[in-house]
């Protein structure tokens, strides 16, 4: 299975530029963790570094510094994790792991952002996949019970 069937294609993003208060409501209104920090070009976006709720607190309320004085640039994780769409799921969970990253923005062929796969994400597939195995072992369980002499 590949990332680029798992991943999350609403992405929210926002600019190097943004203000961290502008960056703490857009997480509130859309509900995210984090944003994809991106420049455009061509029409389209290109990732050049992610900033997350944890970086709001961490790098400016803990420090003390007015939040109105600090941009997205200057608090977003720079070096950035991607994952392409083509990429296998378990070799970028692997990855993610290897790296510490819990959230990685996913790139189509040209280097575009297309999406993000969350480590959430991943272990809603893991859940449902496992209980899908689950079911079919307790399917053949009941069938072989079903073959037995004597269980009709």
């Amino acid at each position: 299975m590949t990332v680029g069937t798992v991943c999350n294609r609403d992405v929210v993003y926002t600019t190097p530029d943004t203000s961290a208060p502008e960056a703490a409501r857009l997480m509130r209104e859309f509900h995210v963790g984090n944003l994809v920090v991106s420049e455009e070009r061509a029409g389209k976006r290109f990732p050049v570094g992610i900033v997350t709720d944890r970086d709001l607190v961490v790098e400016v309320l803990a420090q003390g510094v007015a939040p109105e004085s600090v941009t997205v640039a200057d608090m977003m994780s720079a070096t950035l994790v991607t994952a392409r769409e083509s990429d296998d799921l378990m070799d970028t969970i692997k990855r993610m792991r290897v790296k510490g990253v819990r959230r990685i923005p996913v790139l189509g062929a040209d280097g575009a952002l297309v999406g993000i796969l969350s480590v959430d994400d991943a272990i809603d597939l893991l859940a449902e996949e496992l209980t899908d195995l689950a079911r079919l072992i307790t399917r053949e369980q009941q069938r072989e019970h079903m073959r037995r002499p004597g269980s009709g």
